[in-house]
């Protein structure tokens, strides 16, 4: 991009967060991290991430659930993939490997989490020319004790080659997400940074630029520090816009019609959710329309998570015809954008139809919907087959073999 940020269409997010368990201690400000996050991430005047992009996982259960997304968006990823997990992190009673724990997770039982290192090999393997994981993890007690590896390092520990990576390293859970607070204590200090930007600071906010300023800002708190770890200078390249910049009053780079219209469909989006979570479900109904007809010509799949909202809305007061119609306008547009967007559009106009007695037209749209995961799966597949037939050509040409990598130090 001539902003020099990272392409939004060739990038992908993925957000993890635990704030549910069954043994472990509650953590209700997860759910607002992964929230905040997003949306920051897709404000078209921060960075434009589209919400296609960026899929956040609440609560895994298990590891499919919690590595799974992180695989396909590699796979699908070739300019940036940004991992964030914010929970517990745990120690294995037999072993100082990192843990990231599930809803049933317990202390000191590595064998009911998920190992970082799979995670870590996953990241490892995408095409992304830029990996970036963020690990907001809280711990208690011993867990916190026992983190510090024999540098001091967590970041060490969580190195992965080619990427960057960002820790919170919290010593304990009311240091991480301090009372009365929206946010953990690292994760709100980040959406500060990133929304408002940093003062006297440069066009573009850089990782690094954005771990020292994270830094600062938690020492001066007497909070724990973030570490930092990374390969290639990856942390030199711009992450998202300063809005801080002394370079005039607007946001850096440039900011096409099509983003503006981008971020009205958003902040429409969020502005109806409020109402509707308030109570008012009347004035959100004009807001959703309003988004949809200020949408760009290229914000096709942009819009399904408006049209849904609308329809659901509309549905919920009783004008069914209406929210069928409004999913049908959605439905045409998913022939051209498969995704999970387009299969949520399917599902719902399915449900929507058998309700009124359509039943034969419901079927035809769930077959569809079939069709649209069969598509994006082997899309996905034949990326993974093309990626390992480039692999094994290197290997070819004199490349260290699997052997070889498995022997070299991630930390």
């Amino acid at each position: 991009m001539s902003s020099g940020l990272p392409d939004p269409d060739a990038s992908r997010a993925v957000l993890i967060g635990g704030a549910s368990y069954r043994h472990l201690e509650q953590l209700p400000a997860v759910t607002a991290n992964l929230r905040d996050l997003a949306e920051t991430l897709c404000d078209a005047t921060l960075w434009g991430l589209p919400e296609r992009h960026c899929v956040q996982v609440s609560d895994p259960a298990d590891a499919p659930s919690l590595i799974g997304p992180v695989r396909r968006a590699g796979d699908e990823a070739t300019d940036t993939l940004l991992v964030y997990y914010a929970g517990h992190g745990l120690r294995d009673a037999d072993s100082t490997d990192l843990y990231l724990a599930l809803t049933g997770s317990e202390e000191y039982s590595g064998y009911t989490a998920v190992a970082y290192q799979h995670l870590r090999a996953v990241v490892r393997a995408s095409r992304a020319r830029r990996r970036i994981i963020i690990l907001d993890c809280c711990f208690s007690g011993r867990a916190a004790r026992i983190l510090t590896m024999a540098d001091g390092s967590l970041a060490s520990e969580a190195a992965v080659d080619g990427a960057y990576v960002l820790t919170a390293s919290p010593r304990d859970r009311a240091a991480l997400a301090p009372e009365g607070e929206t946010h953990t204590a690292f994760t709100g200090e980040l959406l500060d940074v990133l929304r408002l930007g940093i003062p006297e600071g440069p066009e573009l906010i850089s990782l690094d630029a954005l771990y020292r300023t994270l830094l600062d800002r938690l020492q001066a708190k007497n909070r724990p520090t973030p570490q930092r770890s990374q390969e290639n200078d990856v942390g030199r390249l711009p992450l998202v816009r300063n809005r801080a910049s002394a370079n005039g009053a607007g946001p850096a780079g440039p900011v096409l019609d099509s983003d503006v219209k981008t971020a009205m469909v958003a902040s429409g989006l969020r502005l109806a959710r409020l109402l509707r979570a308030s109570g008012r479900p009347g004035d959100a109904l004009p807001i959703l329309r309003l988004a949809l007809r200020e949408r760009g010509p290229r914000d096709r799949d942009g819009t399904f998570a408006v049209q849904l909202e609308l329809s659901e809305l509309l549905a919920d007061s009783g004008q069914s015809r209406e929210a069928i119609e409004v999913l049908e306008q959605a439905f045409h547009e998913t022939h051209r954008t498969p995704g999970p967007e387009a299969v949520a559009v399917c599902r719902r106009l399915a449900e929507l139809l058998q309700e009124s007695g359509n039943h034969v037209q419901a079927c035809e749209v769930l077959k569809h919907a079939l069709d649209l995961v069969t598509t994006v799966s082997t899309r996905v597949e034949h990326g993974r087959q093309n990626r390992g037939s480039q692999n094994r050509g290197s290997q070819d040409r004199g490349s260290p073999g699997r052997g070889s990598q498995n022997q070299t130090p991630l930390r």
